[in-house]
Protein backbone atom coordinates (compact mmCIF):
# COMPACT_ATOMS: atom_id res chain seq x y z
CA UNK A 1 0.00 0.00 0.00
CA UNK A 2 1.39 3.59 -0.51
CA UNK A 3 2.49 5.82 1.70
CA UNK A 4 -0.77 8.05 2.61
CA UNK A 5 -1.38 11.47 4.25
CA UNK A 6 -4.24 12.26 6.88
CA UNK A 7 -5.20 14.45 9.37
CA UNK A 8 -4.00 13.18 13.10
CA UNK A 9 -7.00 13.04 15.67
CA UNK A 10 -5.65 14.16 19.46
CA UNK A 11 -8.32 11.70 20.49
CA UNK A 12 -6.08 8.92 18.49
CA UNK A 13 -4.32 7.92 21.52
CA UNK A 14 -2.70 4.92 19.18
CA UNK A 15 -1.04 7.95 16.39
CA UNK A 16 -0.58 10.02 19.23
CA UNK A 17 2.13 7.82 20.53
CA UNK A 18 3.44 7.12 17.38
CA UNK A 19 3.54 10.95 16.88
CA UNK A 20 5.58 11.06 19.87
CA UNK A 21 8.00 8.48 19.54
CA UNK A 22 8.75 10.05 15.92
CA UNK A 23 9.34 13.46 17.34
CA UNK A 24 11.10 11.58 20.24
CA UNK A 25 13.94 9.97 17.42
CA UNK A 26 14.33 12.84 15.57
CA UNK A 27 15.45 14.80 18.94
CA UNK A 28 11.86 16.81 19.41
CA UNK A 29 9.57 17.54 22.01
CA UNK A 30 5.65 18.10 21.71
CA UNK A 31 5.02 21.84 21.68
CA UNK A 32 2.77 22.63 24.24
CA UNK A 33 0.88 25.16 21.63
CA UNK A 34 -0.91 22.71 18.60
CA UNK A 35 -3.94 22.94 17.35
CA UNK A 36 -3.81 20.22 14.21
CA UNK A 37 -1.61 17.23 13.43
CA UNK A 38 -0.57 15.48 10.35
CA UNK A 39 1.21 12.50 8.99
CA UNK A 40 2.16 10.19 6.58
CA UNK A 41 1.45 6.51 7.40
CA UNK A 42 2.90 3.82 5.71
CA UNK A 43 1.13 0.35 6.31
CA UNK A 44 0.02 1.87 9.76
CA UNK A 45 3.15 3.50 10.45
CA UNK A 46 4.26 6.78 10.78
CA UNK A 47 6.99 8.26 9.22
CA UNK A 48 6.46 12.14 8.51
CA UNK A 49 4.33 14.40 10.84
CA UNK A 50 3.96 18.12 11.05
CA UNK A 51 2.01 20.45 13.19
CA UNK A 52 0.61 23.94 13.11
CA UNK A 53 -0.61 26.67 15.84
CA UNK A 54 -2.44 29.68 14.54
CA UNK A 55 0.06 30.68 11.59
CA UNK A 56 2.57 28.86 12.24
CA UNK A 57 4.37 25.16 11.46
CA UNK A 58 5.68 23.39 14.29
CA UNK A 59 6.80 20.11 15.12
CA UNK A 60 8.28 19.14 11.65
CA UNK A 61 9.68 15.42 11.52
CA UNK A 62 10.14 13.01 9.24
CA UNK A 63 11.68 9.17 10.29
CA UNK A 64 15.47 8.80 9.34
CA UNK A 65 14.78 5.87 7.36
CA UNK A 66 12.41 7.77 4.78
CA UNK A 67 14.51 10.68 4.42
CA UNK A 68 15.03 11.16 0.48
CA UNK A 69 11.40 10.55 -0.04
CA UNK A 70 9.55 13.85 -0.78
CA UNK A 71 8.03 13.51 2.65
CA UNK A 72 8.55 17.19 4.17
CA UNK A 73 7.51 18.79 1.24
CA UNK A 74 4.59 16.71 1.77
CA UNK A 75 3.65 17.25 4.96
CA UNK A 76 4.37 21.48 4.59
CA UNK A 77 2.29 21.58 1.66
CA UNK A 78 -0.66 19.88 3.20
CA UNK A 79 -0.42 22.31 6.54
CA UNK A 80 0.04 25.45 3.50
CA UNK A 81 -3.19 24.44 2.13
CA UNK A 82 -5.03 24.12 5.04
CA UNK A 83 -3.74 28.10 6.55
CA UNK A 84 -4.74 29.36 3.07
CA UNK A 85 -8.50 27.56 3.96
CA UNK A 86 -8.53 29.39 7.68
CA UNK A 87 -7.57 32.77 5.30
CA UNK A 88 -3.57 32.51 6.61
CA UNK A 89 -1.69 33.43 3.41
CA UNK A 90 1.42 34.67 5.67
CA UNK A 91 2.89 31.90 7.74
CA UNK A 92 5.80 31.50 9.96
CA UNK A 93 8.48 28.68 10.70
CA UNK A 94 11.16 27.99 13.42
CA UNK A 95 13.86 25.47 13.36
CA UNK A 96 17.36 24.87 14.01
CA UNK A 97 20.13 26.26 11.81
CA UNK A 98 21.19 22.62 10.39
CA UNK A 99 17.90 22.36 8.94
CA UNK A 100 16.72 25.85 7.72
CA UNK A 101 17.71 24.84 3.95
CA UNK A 102 14.82 22.06 3.80
CA UNK A 103 12.48 25.03 4.69
CA UNK A 104 14.24 27.73 2.27
CA UNK A 105 14.15 25.37 -0.86
CA UNK A 106 10.00 24.71 -0.01
CA UNK A 107 9.81 28.59 -0.26
CA UNK A 108 10.72 30.22 2.85
CA UNK A 109 13.06 33.15 3.93
CA UNK A 110 14.44 34.05 6.45
CA UNK A 111 13.78 36.71 9.14
CA UNK A 112 16.41 36.16 12.05
CA UNK A 113 18.51 33.99 13.78
CA UNK A 114 19.96 33.51 17.46
CA UNK A 115 23.27 32.36 17.16
CA UNK A 116 24.09 28.79 15.48
CA UNK A 117 21.24 27.08 16.95
CA UNK A 118 17.38 29.05 15.39
CA UNK A 119 16.48 30.44 12.64
CA UNK A 120 12.97 31.63 12.39
CA UNK A 121 11.30 32.10 8.52
CA UNK A 122 8.25 33.06 6.99
CA UNK A 123 6.75 32.39 3.28
CA UNK A 124 7.18 36.26 1.72
CA UNK A 125 9.81 36.91 0.19
CA UNK A 126 9.64 40.40 1.25
CA UNK A 127 6.94 40.44 4.56
CA UNK A 128 9.50 41.49 6.62
CA UNK A 129 11.22 44.33 4.55
CA UNK A 130 7.40 45.62 4.17
CA UNK A 131 6.60 45.59 7.93
CA UNK A 132 10.28 47.57 8.13
CA UNK A 133 9.15 50.49 5.82
CA UNK A 134 5.51 50.76 7.44
CA UNK A 135 7.05 51.05 10.74
CA UNK A 136 9.66 53.55 9.19
CA UNK A 137 7.32 55.91 8.26
CA UNK A 138 6.60 56.50 12.17
CA UNK A 139 10.08 57.68 12.80
CA UNK A 140 10.46 61.05 14.66
CA UNK A 141 13.73 63.26 14.86
CA UNK A 142 15.34 63.28 18.78
CA UNK A 143 16.01 60.56 20.97
CA UNK A 144 13.79 57.72 20.80
CA UNK A 145 13.41 54.97 23.06
CA UNK A 146 11.51 51.43 22.48
CA UNK A 147 8.90 49.68 25.54
CA UNK A 148 7.74 45.49 24.55
CA UNK A 149 4.92 44.86 26.81
CA UNK A 150 1.71 42.73 26.86
CA UNK A 151 -0.15 44.47 29.40
CA UNK A 152 -2.07 41.55 30.48
CA UNK A 153 -4.07 44.19 31.61
CA UNK A 154 -2.42 47.36 31.86
CA UNK A 155 -1.65 48.42 35.27
CA UNK A 156 -0.08 51.30 36.70
CA UNK A 157 2.82 49.06 36.60
CA UNK A 158 3.05 49.47 33.06
CA UNK A 159 1.99 52.97 32.89
CA UNK A 160 5.37 53.66 35.23
CA UNK A 161 7.30 52.12 32.90
CA UNK A 162 6.04 54.07 30.06
CA UNK A 163 5.68 57.25 31.88
CA UNK A 164 9.35 56.52 32.56
CA UNK A 165 11.06 56.10 29.19
CA UNK A 166 8.69 59.39 27.75
CA UNK A 167 9.87 61.78 30.22
CA UNK A 168 14.10 60.40 29.81
CA UNK A 169 13.11 60.73 25.99
CA UNK A 170 11.97 62.33 22.96
CA UNK A 171 9.72 59.57 21.70
CA UNK A 172 8.82 56.34 22.94
CA UNK A 173 7.72 53.44 20.41
CA UNK A 174 5.26 51.18 22.77
CA UNK A 175 5.30 47.66 21.24
CA UNK A 176 1.94 45.84 22.24
CA UNK A 177 2.08 41.81 21.62
CA UNK A 178 -0.64 41.16 19.09
CA UNK A 179 -0.56 37.63 19.92
CA UNK A 180 -3.72 36.34 21.25
CA UNK A 181 -2.08 34.38 23.77
CA UNK A 182 -3.79 35.09 27.55
CA UNK A 183 -7.19 35.58 28.57
CA UNK A 184 -7.62 38.86 27.97
CA UNK A 185 -8.15 39.81 23.61
CA UNK A 186 -5.78 41.59 21.68
CA UNK A 187 -8.09 44.59 21.29
CA UNK A 188 -9.12 45.23 24.41
CA UNK A 189 -5.11 45.03 25.69
CA UNK A 190 -4.73 47.84 23.45
CA UNK A 191 -7.84 49.88 24.30
CA UNK A 192 -6.58 49.71 27.80
CA UNK A 193 -3.08 50.80 26.68
CA UNK A 194 -4.25 53.71 24.13
CA UNK A 195 -6.57 55.06 27.19
CA UNK A 196 -3.98 54.71 30.21
CA UNK A 197 -1.39 56.41 27.94
CA UNK A 198 -3.53 59.46 25.82
CA UNK A 199 -1.84 62.02 27.89
CA UNK A 200 1.67 61.20 27.00
CA UNK A 201 1.95 62.89 24.01
CA UNK A 202 5.47 61.70 22.77
CA UNK A 203 4.41 57.72 23.11
CA UNK A 204 3.89 55.80 19.46
CA UNK A 205 1.35 52.81 19.87
CA UNK A 206 2.25 50.19 17.61
CA UNK A 207 0.77 46.65 17.35
CA UNK A 208 3.82 43.91 17.60
CA UNK A 209 2.51 42.17 14.37
CA UNK A 210 4.12 38.32 14.15
CA UNK A 211 7.40 39.27 14.34
CA UNK A 212 7.30 40.03 17.80
CA UNK A 213 6.26 36.69 19.67
CA UNK A 214 5.42 36.06 23.25
CA UNK A 215 7.26 33.68 25.48
CA UNK A 216 3.90 31.97 25.95
CA UNK A 217 3.46 30.37 22.62
CA UNK A 218 7.39 30.44 21.45
CA UNK A 219 7.81 26.80 20.13
CA UNK A 220 10.21 25.48 22.37
CA UNK A 221 10.16 22.15 21.31
CA UNK A 222 13.33 21.63 19.78
CA UNK A 223 15.59 22.66 22.40
CA UNK A 224 16.63 21.06 25.30
CA UNK A 225 15.57 22.61 28.13
CA UNK A 226 12.69 25.53 29.51
CA UNK A 227 16.11 27.55 30.15
CA UNK A 228 17.58 27.22 26.73
CA UNK A 229 14.45 27.66 25.33
CA UNK A 230 13.80 31.17 26.94
CA UNK A 231 17.34 32.13 26.24
CA UNK A 232 16.67 31.18 22.75
CA UNK A 233 13.52 32.74 22.41
CA UNK A 234 15.54 36.40 23.78
CA UNK A 235 18.32 35.70 21.85
CA UNK A 236 15.85 35.63 18.42
CA UNK A 237 13.74 38.13 19.95
CA UNK A 238 16.62 40.79 19.89
CA UNK A 239 17.90 39.78 16.46
CA UNK A 240 14.87 40.99 15.39
CA UNK A 241 14.54 44.09 17.88
CA UNK A 242 18.09 45.57 16.72
CA UNK A 243 16.80 45.49 12.85
CA UNK A 244 13.46 47.50 14.15
CA UNK A 245 15.65 49.40 16.41
CA UNK A 246 17.79 50.37 13.27
CA UNK A 247 14.92 51.32 11.22
CA UNK A 248 13.42 53.50 13.86
CA UNK A 249 16.55 55.12 14.98
CA UNK A 250 16.17 54.10 19.10
CA UNK A 251 19.24 54.09 21.43
CA UNK A 252 17.67 52.25 24.15
CA UNK A 253 15.14 49.77 25.10
CA UNK A 254 13.25 49.96 28.29
CA UNK A 255 11.52 47.08 30.49
CA UNK A 256 10.50 46.30 33.89
CA UNK A 257 12.63 44.79 36.52
CA UNK A 258 11.79 41.22 37.20
CA UNK A 259 12.25 39.18 40.67
CA UNK A 260 9.54 36.77 40.61
CA UNK A 261 9.39 34.98 37.52
CA UNK A 262 12.26 33.20 36.13
CA UNK A 263 11.59 33.53 32.67
CA UNK A 264 11.42 37.18 32.40
CA UNK A 265 14.56 37.78 34.69
CA UNK A 266 16.96 35.44 32.35
CA UNK A 267 14.74 37.44 29.59
CA UNK A 268 16.50 40.57 31.46
CA UNK A 269 20.05 39.21 32.09
CA UNK A 270 20.01 38.47 28.18
CA UNK A 271 18.84 42.05 27.57
CA UNK A 272 21.35 43.57 29.21
CA UNK A 273 24.16 41.20 27.92
CA UNK A 274 22.66 41.59 23.98
CA UNK A 275 21.45 45.01 23.52
CA UNK A 276 24.71 46.51 24.00
CA UNK A 277 26.21 44.20 21.36
CA UNK A 278 23.74 46.00 19.01
CA UNK A 279 24.79 49.77 20.46
CA UNK A 280 21.39 50.00 22.19
CA UNK A 281 21.29 50.94 25.84
CA UNK A 282 18.75 48.43 28.20
CA UNK A 283 16.97 50.39 30.81
CA UNK A 284 15.68 48.12 33.58
CA UNK A 285 13.15 49.72 35.76
CA UNK A 286 12.37 49.21 39.20
CA UNK A 287 9.02 47.47 39.50
CA UNK A 288 6.26 50.38 40.97
CA UNK A 289 5.14 49.82 44.61
CA UNK A 290 1.99 51.05 45.49
CA UNK A 291 0.78 51.24 49.52
CA UNK A 292 3.94 48.58 50.08
CA UNK A 293 2.63 45.94 47.47
CA UNK A 294 4.96 45.19 44.13
CA UNK A 295 2.52 46.08 41.38
CA UNK A 296 2.12 43.01 38.84
CA UNK A 297 -0.53 42.05 36.28
CA UNK A 298 -0.40 38.66 37.62
CA UNK A 299 -1.88 39.98 40.96
CA UNK A 300 -4.40 41.72 39.16
CA UNK A 301 -5.83 38.91 37.13
CA UNK A 302 -6.15 37.07 40.42
CA UNK A 303 -8.20 39.24 42.00
CA UNK A 304 -10.26 39.50 38.74
CA UNK A 305 -10.54 35.97 39.09
CA UNK A 306 -11.61 35.66 42.99
CA UNK A 307 -13.83 38.52 42.36
CA UNK A 308 -12.17 41.05 44.58
CA UNK A 309 -10.76 43.58 42.10
CA UNK A 310 -12.06 46.66 44.19
CA UNK A 311 -9.64 45.75 46.58
CA UNK A 312 -6.75 45.88 44.43
CA UNK A 313 -8.25 48.69 42.35
CA UNK A 314 -4.91 50.73 43.51
CA UNK A 315 -3.03 49.41 41.38
CA UNK A 316 -4.80 50.47 38.18
CA UNK A 317 -5.39 53.53 35.84
CA UNK A 318 -9.08 54.52 36.39
CA UNK A 319 -9.52 53.68 32.78
CA UNK A 320 -8.73 49.86 33.38
CA UNK A 321 -10.69 49.65 36.48
CA UNK A 322 -13.49 51.38 34.78
CA UNK A 323 -13.35 49.02 31.84
CA UNK A 324 -13.32 45.61 34.46
CA UNK A 325 -15.99 46.98 36.19
CA UNK A 326 -18.35 47.63 33.25
CA UNK A 327 -21.09 45.36 30.85
CA UNK A 328 -18.80 45.10 28.43
CA UNK A 329 -15.84 43.29 30.56
CA UNK A 330 -18.20 40.50 31.52
CA UNK A 331 -17.14 38.07 28.45
CA UNK A 332 -13.04 38.85 29.89
CA UNK A 333 -13.92 38.68 33.42
CA UNK A 334 -15.51 35.53 32.49
CA UNK A 335 -12.63 34.10 30.65
CA UNK A 336 -10.33 35.01 33.81
CA UNK A 337 -12.38 33.35 36.16
CA UNK A 338 -12.26 30.08 34.45
CA UNK A 339 -8.74 29.86 34.36
CA UNK A 340 -7.32 27.62 36.79
CA UNK A 341 -4.12 29.61 37.39
CA UNK A 342 -4.65 33.38 36.66
CA UNK A 343 -1.66 34.14 37.79
CA UNK A 344 0.26 32.17 35.12
CA UNK A 345 -0.87 31.10 31.34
Amino acid sequence: MAASLSAISPRDTRTQLQMDELLRQEGIRRDRNLDYSCGVFDDGELIAVGSSFHNTLRCLAVSSAHRGEGLMNQVVSHLLERQVEQGNSHVFLYTKVKNDRIFKDLGFYEIARAGDELVFLENRRDGFSRYLRALEKTKRPGRSAAVVMNANPFTLGHRFLVETAAKENDWVHLFLLSEEAGPIPFAVRKKLVREGTADLENVILHDSGPYIISSATFPSYFLRDEDAAILAHAELDLAVFAKIAQTLGLSSRYAGEEKSSHVTALYNETMARALPEAGLRFCEIPRLGVGGETVSASTVRQAIHDGELERFRHLLPETTYRFFMSAEAAPVVAAIRAMPDPRHY
